[in-house]
């Protein structure tokens, strides 16, 4: 019998051959090479998988680094502590070499009312107003009273020099008074209410003209002693805003300075002190409602 194949039909014997071979092969394989080739298809696929997603993870890897970098504030607040330390560095060194300057070694006084302005050194002591007077009388010497001829005169200011200036001699005190009076007329202010007492015999001496600095003065002394205290002092006088300045210099030493080791002070250099006060003195022209007051002196001299 004879068998007839058309055109548009498949040859089963083309194929027949394939599958037979394929699965002859598979039916000679043992089950650990079939397990061996299953496995390595899956190591394939896996590896597949793998370098698909390397090649999409770099993305959203940089874009996860690269945004905490712009946004975290973390770097800014680092660097903030640094720059604080930077500028506390020169601050701190500035404030102790502001604290390690030095004081002036003298101080100004000055005074409103009077217009009197000084300088004293800074270790001296100073009173002002009422308390000047009440303080003369404490320096360890006798109450100074003022050397105007008429009444009427005011405490202004006075320095003291410390206690212990002259250790290991008879050195008690010293100080440096102003006082003003606006009753004195020009003429009467170049007189002292006590005589100088420089002179042996206790007569009557002359005040004498001398210049303080650039200022014409007159000036007289006084010296007091007894066995245990002595006192002297120095009076000055000037006429300027219609008023009569006092300037007193004074120095007291007491106990016997031959005795128990004791020296004299040296006076001269005690007063080379206060005149350098005195010299330093300036007087601001003062505006008064009436202006001096008139003397007694000026007045009965009107009436004649």
């Amino acid at each position: 019998m004879t068998t007839t194949w058309k055109s548009g039909d498949k040859k089963p014997s083309n194929q027949e051959p394939n599958n037979t071979i394929l699965g002859t092969m598979l039916s000679s394989w043992s089950r650990q090479q079939k397990l061996a080739m299953i496995a390595g298809f899956t190591i394939l696929g896996l590896l597949l998988v793998v370098s698909a997603c390397s090649k999409q993870g770099p993305k959203p890897a940089l874009v996860g680094v690269s945004s905490p970098s712009a946004t975290s504030p973390m770097p800014t607040v680092a660097a903030t502590p640094a720059v604080t330390m930077t500028g506390t560095v020169p601050v701190a060194a500035t404030k102790v070499k502001k604290t390690s300057k030095k004081r002036p070694a003298n101080v100004t006084y000055s005074d409103a009312n009077s217009g009197v302005s000084f300088l004293y050194p800074r270790k001296f002591a100073l009173t002002s107003g009422d308390k000047a007077q009440t303080k003369l009388a404490a320096l360890g010497v006798n109450e100074v009273p003022m050397n105007f001829v008429q009444p009427g005169g005011v405490a202004v200011a006075t320095v003291a020099l410390p206690g212990d200036s002259y250790p290991g001699t008879d050195f008690a005190s010293a100080f440096f008074n102003v006082n003003v009076n606006r009753s004195v007329s020009e003429q009467e202010c170049e007189h002292f209410a006590f005589i100088d007492t420089r002179n042996a015999d206790g007569e009557p001496v002359d005040a004498e003209k001398v210049k303080i600095g650039s200022t014409d003065m007159e000036m007289t002394s006084d010296f007091s002693a007894n066995a245990i205290k002595q006192a002297e002092t120095q009076y000055y006088h000037s006429y300027e805003n219609g008023a009569c300045y006092e300037y007193v210099l004074g120095l007291g030493t007491e106990g016997f300075a031959t005795e128990g080791g004791i020296e004299h002070v040296n006076r001269d250099e005690v007063f080379a002190k206060l005149e350098k006060i005195l010299a330093s003195v300036k007087i601001k022209p003062v505006e008064t409602e009436h202006g001096p007051e008139p003397s007694i002196a000026t007045i009965a001299a009107g009436k004649e």
